[in-house]
């Protein structure tokens, strides 16, 4: 699935594939309110000593919802050999989302062309509690800087509760 994508209800799927689905879904009620949600989670190292870790997998989902009628998602994997700090590990899930929008959302702009609308967020796995509280300024701001709107835990659902599902 290198590049690709893959849904819960089609399988593995290409870029293509993705950004006309939520086309799709987006076209089938014009009047709804949509979000599109990005985040990404971590997985595979044990966090009470991460440098034992040999590889990582990061989750990228992208989640459109409809405001109380539902939504779709879809998500791609990517395998790091090596993370050394949960510092490291955080900046690289929020870096990944990022990069993902960066390249995802102009697209999905082009192939929306009667002017669809939805509100845009990056997810990050972040939250008032825990050992990640220390970051999070600094990975919102890395989003917000980006030119994105940041939402963390509890908010974060794309990253913490759906790609967390696949990690």
């Amino acid at each position: 699935m290198k590049n690709g994508f893959y849904s819960p209800s089609k399988g593995s799927i290409d870029e293509e594939q993705a950004i006309a689905d939520i086309v799709a879904f987006i076209r089938q009620d014009k009047d709804a309110f949509y979000k599109l949600a990005i985040g990404t989670d971590s997985h595979g190292q044990d966090p009470a000593n991460v440098s034992r870790s040999k590889t990582i997998e990061f989750v990228t989902a992208v989640v459109i919802h409809r405001k109380g009628y539902g939504g779709r998602y879809f998500w791609q994997k990517k395998t790091v050999d090596k993370i050394s700090t949960l510092r490291e590990r955080i900046y690289m899930e929020t870096m990944l989302s990022v990069n993902f929008a960066q390249n995802f959302i102009p697209q999905l702009k082009m192939a929306l062309t009667n002017g669809e609308k939805y509100d845009l967020e990056i997810h990050i796995d972040v939250g008032e509690k825990g050992e990640t509280r220390t970051m999070i300024k600094e990975v919102v701001g890395i989003v917000v800087g980006s030119g994105f709107i940041a939402k963390t835990k509890p908010e974060s659902y794309g990253a913490s509760i759906v790609a967390d599902k696949h990690t």
